[in-house]
Parts: C-alpha cells; structure tokens; sequence
C-alpha cells in the first residue's frame, strides 16, 4: 500500500511534499486548515484527496480512520512567521500533533509498523548521540526556549520521537528530518545526509531548500534502504554547492 497521509500540507515545505509523493505515484490524504485547500492545484489528481481541518481539533479516532488507509504518516506542521503563529495558541502544534498520530496509531494495533516522518529543525539536537554544539549556539538556543514557543515545540516533538516511542516500539517506526536555513527553490538539486549538523546552526548555518526537504522524505517513502538507513535517527539534509 503506497499512501501517505501529510498533516500541514499546505505549508511552505507540505506543498512540495504532496507534489514529490504524487510524482512519485504515491497516493496522498492531506491534512489542510480549512483556508488553505489545494484543491485548485491537486484536486484533479486521481491519487489526492483533502481533508480540511484543524489538526488540534481533529480526535484520535478520526485521525485513527485517516492512518488506517495509510502506511505513513509525514508532518509538516509549523509556525507561521507572525505574531499569532509564534506566540498564540496552540503554542505546542508540532508537539501535540506528534503525541495524537502516535496514539493513533496505537489504537490501530496493526501488526505492520507506521511509518512517521517529521520535519524539525538543526536547531533541536539529537541527545541519542554525543553531537558537539559551540557554545554560543547553546547560549542563543537557550534564549530561544524563553522567548520563542516554537523552538521548544520542536524539541518536545522530537523528544516524543526519541524517548517516548524509542526505537523498538511495537506500532511506530519514525525518522526525524532535520533541514538548516531554508530557503525555496523550484526545482530538486543534489543534497547530501549527515548525522549531525556540520556547522553553527546560529552564527554559520548552511541551507536547505525545501523541495529538497520534501524529495528526501519522498525517498524514505519509496526506498527501503534509505528508510532502514536512518530508521530511529535525525538526519540533518543540506543541500551542494552554494
């Protein structure tokens, strides 16, 4: 069964990941704010279908009936860049959102593994290994976590990932993406995997567009390989050159 279904579809990188799936011929339920349809760009496409909603208003039973036809789950979900998306409430989508797919996918109690894919960021660290963070990168993200929601609701949901599901869980595979400063592009370039950031994700962060983002988690999707590769991990994704 290739189906996916995407929660913050209609996000600045969710729009890419709906376009590389259905390239790909990989079926996609999204999961859209009921302002934000793309209908009007997918809605003739045989393999799409929409559903418009709020992901903090969605139950666990109706988001259990969404992941019963599907094999993987991938969010999307972030912040927007205004004084209401940073600072108004939910003021812990990301984590929130994680915690309900998870349950979900628990009630389900399928014999076969999920899969979820989420999108974070370099700027939330993978405690399962010994990554070297400089120390004014540890100043500024500590400041973060005081003055900005949306750094601690990344680490939250990451930490549900690494913690609270682990490695071994019964229901839940996962793989944590983490893109440096993104930035569009129109179209997929080369792009290569790293375990650890590379750099000072503050004061010398690489880039990361987000079509690249979306063709990565695309190819966890349909390769194998890749997917037993980084099962349980938090690949940071840069793209070559300049």
């Amino acid at each position: 069964m290739s189906k996916v279904l995407i929660i913050g579809a209609s996000g600045a990188t969710g729009k890419h990941a709906v376009s590389q799936m259905l390239s790909d011929n990989v079926e996609v339920i999204a999961i859209v704010r009921p302002q934000s349809s793309l209908q009007g760009v997918y809605g003739h496409h045989e393999k799409y279908s929409e559903v418009k909603a709020e992901i903090s208003q969605i139950s666990v039973a109706q988001l259990a009936d969404y992941i019963s036809q599907c094999h993987t789950v991938i969010s999307c979900l972030g912040h927007n860049l205004s004084l209401q998306g940073i600072y108004g409430s939910p003021r812990k989508l990301v984590a929130d959102a994680i915690k309900k797919v998870t349950a979900a996918i628990c009630s389900l109690n399928r014999r076969t593994k999920t899969k979820v894919i989420l999108m974070s960021t370099t700027g939330v660290s993978n405690l399962d290994i010994q990554e070297y963070v400089p120390l004014s990168q540890r100043v500024v993200v500590a400041v973060l976590r005081l003055v900005l929601p949306p750094q601690v609701d990344n680490e939250l949901a990451a930490a549900h990932l690494r913690v609270h599901v682990g490695k071994e869980h019964p229901h839940v595979q996962w793989v944590c993406v983490r893109p440096d400063s993104l930035f569009d592009e129109q179209e997929v370039t080369t792009y290569y995997l790293e375990h650890s950031p590379t750099s000072n994700v503050v004061f010398d962060a690489l880039r990361t567009s987000r079509i690249n983002v979306a063709n990565f988690m695309k190819r966890l999707v349909t390769e194998d390989e890749l997917w037993r590769q980084w099962q349980g991990k938090m690949p940071v994704i840069y793209n070559s050159g300049p």
